[in-house]
């Protein structure tokens, strides 16, 4: 029962974490610290730790696929793979390509665009996740 409750459990923290940082807790930062410094230096660094978790929870649900067990797989509907695989991506080369150059202030509007840019796409793809794990979808 757990095995098969998992996948949907892992997208709704993927989603939930990534809405709840990225929709709440980031304006709530630049609108209540001092500077804007500090508040960019403290999301820096919530950004890389949303960044381990979206990893751990798209790495585990594509163990999922690979798992022997019919049961384990059916728990994955096949066409969210595509979304977990893209939004691993996304929070990858948002964390080792993108961040460094936002951090280092590297032509600052472009690259702070494009992070945020793939920071909703891959809340998209963590949303698509969990609607298609979610039970009303398997039936």
């Amino acid at each position: 029962m757990l095995k098969q409750r998992l996948p949907t459990f892992l997208a709704a923290l993927w989603w939930g974490s990534l809405t709840t940082l990225g929709f709440i807790v980031v304006p709530l930062l630049f609108a209540s610290l001092p500077s804007p410094a500090i508040a960019g230096a403290t999301a820096a660094k919530l950004f890389t730790a949303q960044t381990w978790l979206s990893m751990a929870c798209a790495i585990i649900l594509l163990l999922f696929t690979r798992s022997k067990s019919p049961d384990e797989q059916a728990a994955i509907a096949p066409t969210a793979l595509l979304f977990i695989a893209g939004g691993l991506l996304l929070a990858l080369l948002a964390e080792f390509a993108v961040a460094p150059r936002i951090v280092a202030r590297e032509n600052l509007k472009l690259w702070h665009s494009l992070g945020s840019g793939m920071y909703v796409l891959q809340w998209l793809c963590a949303g698509v996740t969990l609607w298609k794990l979610s039970p009303a979808q398997q039936r």
